[in-house]
């Protein structure tokens, strides 16, 4: 039976690079964007299927898996990736950017994590994975909202991890501690492996799918060998 995996929040980043490697395992890919004409050229490429969905409203997150029980069926992996951050001073925050912050990067995954659930909770068996930061395990000065967010997304994941591991479904939380690369974002001459390669973290994301469950994991960091931490 082939696996189907759902990447939420879907994008040329490390979204695109998981896309690619899970097609390339032989899975059914469906990928998920607010704007999906920007998927286009990768769906093609892997031949997954879009869907148009702001995942921090609830009747948009139900939509979309009504959506895709009729166009993928059974969901055996769900990986949440969408984040937003606005940055500044505390007093200078503006207060609906905070809440933007939450609602994409925290109250989005919850309502995915449940919507998935509820199918994985009747087929007994699935995944669900959570792109985090290093902003969720510690706060760095002038980016309260992320943190915020962030801390929110790993409490959120430890919870569930605990709630439905002994159910059959592997929740893990992926700490990313560094910059990622991308066409914008390349290492230096003289900083070799300054940024986190999008498809090497792909491949641990493969890896912790892949764990027996008599050893599962709820939470890895990935950081560049020259990262302080």
């Amino acid at each position: 039976m082939s696996t189907t995996a759902l990447i939420v929040g879907a994008g040329s980043g490390l979204s695109a690079s998981l896309a690619r490697l899970f097609a390339k395992e032989g899975m059914t890919v469906g990928l998920v964007a607010r704007q999906i004409e920007k998927l286009t050229q990768l769906s093609s490429e892997i031949g997954a299927v879009n869907f148009a969905a702001d995942v921090s409203k609830p009747d948009e997150v139900k939509q979309l898996f009504i959506d895709v029980d009729n166009k993928l069926g059974s969901l055996n992996v769900v990986v949440y990736n969408p984040s937003f951050r606005v940055r500044g001073p505390l007093i200078d925050l503006d207060p609906s950017e905070v809440a933007k912050t939450l609602d994409i990067t925290a109250y989005g995954g919850f309502l995915v994590a449940q919507a998935a659930a509820k199918r994985m909770l009747h087929q007994g068996s699935g995944a669900i994975l959570f792109t985090g930061a290093s902003a969720g395990v510690k706060g760095y000065p002038q980016s309260a909202p992320f943190a915020m967010g962030k801390f929110a997304l790993r409490g959120l994941a430890q919870s569930i991890a605990r709630e439905l591991a002994p159910k059959n479904i592997h929740v893990a939380h992926f700490v990313i501690d560094g910059a990622i690369r991308s066409a914008e974002r390349q290492d230096s001459v003289d900083n070799p492996d300054s940024t986190l390669d999008p498809d090497a973290i792909a491949q641990t994301y493969l890896s912790i799918l892949r764990q027996p469950r008599s050893a599962w994991t709820w939470e890895i960091e990935l950081r560049p060998w020259v990262e302080k931490f």
